[in-house]
């Protein structure tokens, strides 16, 4: 016994209820848990006293994009700071892997354009030591990690890897190699594929990502291939022609499990959500919506308004080089044609939009853009470029997205039928951090509005996914599996506010949230947060396989 945890009130993430425990740990690996007072520490055992803390499997998180950061940030902040132990990457249809030296270039405006990464961060920090997928793969196990890393392989690098970029459905050679490569990928240990239709996905130069070129067939062949291989996950990000009916239609013809993003709540759309729950609920099939915990509000600037890339005349401002961007918003003619466009699409969202940082409009910060815009005689599209282009810096406007109704939202996490994700740690930091996800829903959802029971928020951080990615041995307190242990106090646990820092690499910058109550860590049975701050260097981070 190298490590015994004692006088805990243990939520062991199968949903049973809490109860006082002490645990044992031998190497990576639980090797008894008892009640309190059951274990004897042997010469050289560690011993922590958890007392008033509750200690639960390490969190997983389904829906990451660490694909690039993995490469310069082998700690995975901010995620490794709020309980959590594995992530899952590749998500979306989106990755670093496979790529031909001849389309890096084109992966990394596709990733600053639909995930919102930064150019200079990408560019200055990706070891592009890897070619194939097995080799990505390779180097992510190589690497030194603090926490553990499953890996989607994704739909549009490997479409861009097999059709060299053209905008087309696949030939029946392209896809008999994309499917052997898909295989390749599942062996050499791939989480899964993703792949997304998702209409708002507009990557390189404003283009839609590679994989929206795909015929529906195409996704179908390449779900065969799990199917066959016996394992992995499929996440689709949703768009035309792929939805519940074709869900349910994957998962029983192939025996395979089906996540999907993302399943929100809109105002306008009252019980929407939970009607789709139910729709999808009585179709046979393991399929899984995706749900987030928090309001999905993203900061948006003029210098890249990704949340705009589904309209047309947006399009071309995301094709055009960022310093040449303001010359467009400058352009009466465009203003014409984008004016109509944009106010239609955000019609019903400009009262969910303000002014969060600035330099030059401090007086406006926090007051929605449908007022301001009356009280200035204008419409909200052109006081949006008129601020940003009298700025002396950068104005960031905050946009709600969805997910702003608390009550429908807490009918959801309540629901099992649910998966939590959605975090989309990695990505988008410049203009949001959700990576704090967990210690949200342990703060927010069970402490303050006491939406579901601690032992049912534990369940969703780890048994579920346990349950649904096959994460094998890992997301349960119980003798045999990893030792990925958090122990937290109920009482304290949640975020701080958000900050800004320009900690990546070319200086880019970008938002982080901090934990608090999060007091102990341990990976594969390795220290790497003790008394509520990080153990510098641990790195017992592994790869994790299908």
């Amino acid at each position: 016994m190298d490590l015994l945890l004692r006088n805990a009130t243990l939520i062991d993430g199968s949903g049973a209820p809490a109860r006082p425990a002490d645990v044992a740990v031998t190497g990576d690996r639980i090797s008894a848990v008892t009640e309190p007072g059951g274990l004897a520490p042997e010469a050289g055992t560690e011993v922590v006293d958890l007392g008033g803390l509750v200690l639960a499997p390490g969190f997983i998180d389904v829906h990451t994009h660490y694909d690039a950061q993995i490469l310069w940030d082998g700690d995975l902040t901010p995620s490794s700071w709020h309980g959590v132990t594995s992530v899952v990457m590749g998500n979306c249809g989106f990755g670093v892997a496979p790529t031909r030296p001849e389309h890096r270039d084109l992966i990394v405006r596709l990733l600053e354009n639909v995930e919102g990464m930064s150019m200079e961060a990408l560019k200055a920090g990706i070891d592009w030591c890897f070619e194939t997928f097995p080799e990505y793969l390779a180097a992510l196990d190589a690497r030194a990690k603090r926490l553990n890393v499953g890996v989607f392989i994704g739909h549009s690098p490997l479409r861009l890897f097999v059709t060299g970029g053209e905008e087309r459905p696949a030939t029946d050679d392209e896809l008999a190699t994309m499917r052997r490569l898909v295989r390749e990928a599942l062996d050499a240990g791939a989480i899964g594929f993703s792949t997304s239709r998702q209409p708002a996905h507009s990557g390189a130069y404003g283009r839609p990502v590679p994989s929206r070129f795909a015929e529906v067939d195409e996704v179908y062949q390449l779900a065969e291939v799990l199917g066959e291989a016996g394992k992995g996950v499929l996440a689709v990000s949703i768009g035309p022609g792929l939805f519940v009916d074709q869900f349910s239609e994957i998962a029983t013809r192939y025996g395979i499990p089906v996540t999907w993003t993302a399943l929100v709540t809109r105002p306008e759309k009252p019980g929407a959500a939970l009607r789709t729950v139910e729709r999808g609920a009585a179709l046979p099939g393991e399929v899984y919506p995706q749900i987030a915990c928090r309001p999905i509000v993203m900061q948006t600037t003029m210098d890249d308004p990704t949340p705009l890339a589904a309209v047309d005349e947006w399009k071309e401002v995301l094709a055009l080089p960022r310093e040449r961007r303001a010359d467009l918003y400058r352009d009466a003619s465009w203003r014409e044609r984008a004016r109509p466009a944009t106010l239609a699409a955000w019609g019903h969202r400009w009262h969910k939009i303000d002014v969060e940082e600035t330099e030059t409009h401090r007086d406006l910060v926090g007051i929605p853009l449908d007022r301001l815009a009356a009280e200035h005689g204008t419409t909200p599209f052109d006081l949006m470029l008129d601020l940003a282009l009298a700025d002396t810096g950068t104005t960031r406007f905050r946009v709600v997205l969805e997910n702003d109704g608390d009550a429908e939202l807490a009918d959801l996490l309540a629901d099992r039928r649910t998966l939590l994700g959605l975090s989309d740690a990695g990505a988008h930091a410049s203009q949001l951090c959700d990576a704090c996800y967990s210690t949200h829903l342990l703060g927010h959802w069970v402490r303050e509005r006491k939406a579901l029971s601690l032992e049912d928020a534990v369940w969703r951080l780890t048994g579920h996914p346990h349950q649904v990615f096959r994460v094998a041995d890992r997301g349960l307190v119980q003798p045999g599996f990893y030792a990925d242990l958090v122990a937290f106090d109920p009482d304290t646990v949640g975020t701080t506010p958000v900050e800004r820092t320009h900690d990546q690499p070319g200086g880019a910058d970008r938002l982080l949230v901090r934990s608090t109550g999060v007091e102990h860590l341990w990976v594969n049975g390795v220290a790497t947060r003790a008394a509520g701050e990080e153990i510098p260097g641990t790195t017992p981070g592994r790869l994790l396989r299908a």
